[in-house]
């Protein structure tokens, strides 16, 4: 431990393969530089790499098959050690993804004052919750916990709106966006200047209900112009088998399951699609602009506007696309609109090619080293 440095804790309920915890494991590439570094986790699991220099600490046992009241008393007994590692440690800056660990860096924060706390909040609140229940406990909550921080940050404009204006969070917060390392191997954009039998479409996420893959279903049926890949697993794979089934979609479509290699799927495509309806913000829309794919996306809350069109409002009429600064908008649940956009990418090259472009333009923005010096500046501030 170097004594000249600011002891720093980050706390997260695990480091798997979600967005949360890759923008944790891509500032740990840049936080052990400056700081000497806790990781702090609920539980032991583990999908990303963590630097050597990074200490781990693991606050609970296993979670799996966990009855909802161990989980419970793990929430309670994660306050306590969480403390009581503060205090060993010397902790100067406690950091928090997500709501539960939000919630227990909050509690921290009351007991000892000296302890500068920042909680993160990386869904949009007001759709980031399971049923009615679970948003009448988040807005009694989010206020009492998270207002004794001393300042909070988002990856959207949005999500800090709903939380000042939905549950009346009024600590500082900024908006920092997810960083990204630039892949190495990108698309040539002249590659895609040439007319296509087949547009090769790729998209990205768990098979859930939020992300609405069968919109893409609904979009390229009775037609032959078009291929998908589904990256991602779920509890929804049979539901959307038996769907591809009964569209009779055929080797139109295919379900890849996850993979490690997702950027090599990215270069053998033609354009990108997002179909969901919710997000925080779509590391997966802005890992397939870093690759050079044209994308087309939901203009849902939050992300797609700010990644696609710099954050300015668009009318999108049912059934048509919006033709944006980066990518083509396109309203929720909107097949028809989605038809339209991909057709029109199929048959305009020159198109493909401008957007390829600009996806790699508008990615360099978003540089690991571009949202870490403004990371660091909102720490230090």
């Amino acid at each position: 431990m170097n004594k000249s440095k600011q002891n720093i804790s980050i706390l997260s309920i695990s480091l798997t393969s979600g967005g949360a915890e890759k923008v944790i494991s891509l500032l740990l590439k840049k936080l052990k530089t400056d700081y000497n570094v806790t990781l702090v986790l609920l539980y032991n699991m583990i999908h990303f790499p963590i630097p050597e220099e990074v200490e781990i600490e693991i606050l609970c046992n296993d979670n799996s098959n966990k009855s909802f009241f161990l989980k419970i008393l793990d929430f309670f007994g994660s306050i306590r050690k969480y403390y009581f590692l503060i205090r060993k440690k010397n902790i100067d800056i406690s950091i928090s993804f997500l709501a539960l660990p939000n919630f227990i860096n909050g509690i921290v924060a009351s007991r000892k004052r000296n302890l500068k706390t920042i909680i993160s909040e990386r869904g949009f609140p007001s759709d980031n919750v399971s049923s009615k229940l679970s948003l009448i406990i988040s807005k009694i909550f989010y206020p009492i916990f998270y207002n004794r921080c001393n300042k909070l940050f988002s990856n959207s404009v949005h999500i800090n709106k709903d939380l000042k204006y939905n549950f009346g969070i009024k600590i500082p917060m900024e908006v920092i966006y997810n960083p990204i390392i630039l892949p190495k191997k990108t698309i040539e954009p002249s590659s895609l200047d040439n007319k296509k039998e087949q547009l090769r479409i790729i998209t990205v996420g768990s098979l859930t209900k939020r992300k609405n893959h069968i919109m893409i279903f609904r979009a390229i049926q009775n037609t032959t112009n078009f291929n998908l890949t589904i990256l991602g697993g779920g509890p929804l794979k049979k539901k959307l088998l038996n769907k591809k089934r009964i569209k009779k979609l055929g080797n139109k479509v295919c379900l890849a399951g996850k993979v490690k290699n997702v950027n090599e799927y990215l270069l053998q495509s033609d354009c990108f699609v997002l179909t969901s309806f919710t997000e925080g913000f779509p590391n997966v829309l802005l890992e397939a602009m870093a690759v050079g794919l044209p994308c087309i996306s939901t203009n849902c809350l939050s992300g797609p506007l700010e990644l696609l069109n710099e954050n300015k409002e668009v009318n999108i009429n049912n059934g048509e696309f919006y033709e944006g600064k980066y990518g083509f908008l396109i309203n929720n649940d909107d097949h028809v609109g989605l038809k339209r956009a991909l057709k029109y990418l199929r048959n305009n090259p020159e198109i493909r090619v401008k957007y390829a472009h600009l996806s790699l333009e508008r990615s360099k923005a978003y540089h690991l080293d571009n949202i870490y010096s403004k990371f660091y500046d909102f720490l230090n501030n």
